[in-house]
């Protein structure tokens, strides 16, 4: 799967971004909210390799990369759960470099990986699982047609202690009116 949007080209997480994923990803302040920091190179080689070769898998994780088309490198990567026995469903989850924040990057790159989602792989419903505090993540999810399904207390392990999960959620009916 490759897409194209006006500042980005989505692609398959591949060897040779280890480095650049690492850059980002290992920054744990930057990160605080995310499931996955590594801390070393070869912890992002094991990550990558474990990444399916098919895209739409049932039960399967698959990482796609953000790459900024003007200074062709990696910014951010997204990755889509595809779950559920009839493979209707996915959850979705974004990482940005710091330097990239703030600048519309994460909310271009979901967009159009969702529009590919439900119009090319007829998906049912999408979401997203997202700290309470993170309020920047909410905003985008919201800003991106996404409504608040549940409020988890005490649901996550994360960083040796249990935090609460907050699930936003979008159908494909209501993705059409979103847009």
């Amino acid at each position: 799967m490759k897409i194209d949007s006006e500042r980005l080209l989505i692609r398959p997480i591949m060897p040779e971004d280890s480095r650049a994923v690492f850059g980002y990803r290992s920054d744990k302040e930057t990160n605080k909210y995310q499931g996955w920091i590594p801390s070393s190179l070869a912890e992002v080689d094991e990550f990558i390799a474990k990444n399916p070769n098919t895209f739409n898998l049932p039960e399967s994780w698959f990482q796609l990369v953000m790459t900024d088309k003007i200074a062709n490198a990696v910014i951010g990567d997204i990755g889509v759960h595809f779950f559920g026995n009839e493979n209707l469903q996915v959850e979705l989850g974004c990482t940005i470099k710091k330097e990239f924040q703030q600048q519309g990057y994460a909310k271009e790159g979901l967009k159009v990986v969702m529009q590919a989602l439900f119009s090319q792989y007829n998906k049912h419903r999408i979401i997203a699982s997202v700290a309470p505090e993170n309020k920047v993540s909410i905003q985008l999810l919201t800003s991106l047609g996404f409504r608040k399904e549940a409020h988890f207390v005490k649901s996550y392990f994360h960083n040796g202690q249990w935090e609460d999960d907050v699930v936003f959620a979008i159908l494909a009916e209501e993705w059409s009116t979103a847009l």
